[in-house]
């Protein structure tokens, strides 16, 4: 019988490697799996390459993660946003690395990993240092520049709901990058608030369908990413 929840996020976790490749969804606090992500700190793997829209808020979730020189690069459209000051200090000291990418560029880099499309084209760039070292062509007498697709070995997505499928619904915006990352993935490890029966989601409203899906984590009452910034709290606690 599949059924891909499994009982703690220790679990869903545990096989992560030193220098894996990691996809965490989110929009800053939208959709970002910081169970996930705090199971990850207490794991130990490091030399970690991560690819999420930013680098985290204050000293909680991927910010934790940074804090505690468990990653080596970021991929990433956004390095420093509000209540960010980790990853810019690491980076103006060097010890972190940085791929910038423009963020629908990023999210197209990744939909092309899980698509099998290796490389494509795009305006975006052109012209600035991003494209240095880039091949570029002309189609239609406009210069393009070509991005290369985007595949990782884990990625952690947050979810609205879930059956034991691994069968997915988001919960509004905070779908995000979720869907492209679950397709770009070897292994997707997903929390859920909501663990339901199978046929109770509705065939037409699955966003992602189980066949990208290998753990689902039940989390009720996922953490407020905004009030642990706010009380200045630090993980771990």
């Amino acid at each position: 019988m599949i059924n891909k929840l499994v009982s703690s996020a220790k679990e869903a976790v545990s096989d992560i490697f030193d220098g894996a490749t990691i996809m965490i969804s989110g929009f800053g606090e939208a959709g970002s799996p910081i169970e996930l992500i705090h199971a990850l700190i207490d794991q130990g793997a490091k030399e970690l390459t991560i690819v999420s829209n930013n680098t985290g808020s204050g000293e909680v979730g991927l910010a934790a993660l940074i804090a505690h020189k468990r990653v080596n690069k970021m991929i990433c459209s956004f390095p420093r946003t509000a209540n960010s000051t980790v990853f810019p200090e690491l980076y103006q000291k060097g010890e972190i690395e940085l791929e910038l990418v423009p963020q629908g560029t990023l999210a197209e880099r990744i939909r092309a990993g899980g698509a099998g499309i290796p490389a494509f084209f795009t305006p975006t760039s052109v012209g600035t240092p991003l494209a240095q070292g880039k091949e570029s062509r002309e189609f239609d007498n406009t210069t393009y520049v070509m991005e290369k697709a985007i595949k990782a070995d884990f990625a952690f997505v947050k979810a609205k709901s879930a059956d034991r499928y691994g069968n997915l619904i988001y919960n509004k915006t905070a779908r995000n990058f979720g869907p492209i990352m679950c397709t770009a993935a070897k292994t997707t490890i997903v929390q859920v608030q909501n663990f339901v029966e199978l046929g109770d989601l509705d065939p037409e409203c699955i966003v992602t369908p189980g066949i990208f899906v290998q753990r689902v984590m039940l989390v009720e009452n996922p953490a407020d990413e905004s009030r642990l910034i706010a009380e200045n709290r630090r993980y771990p606690w």
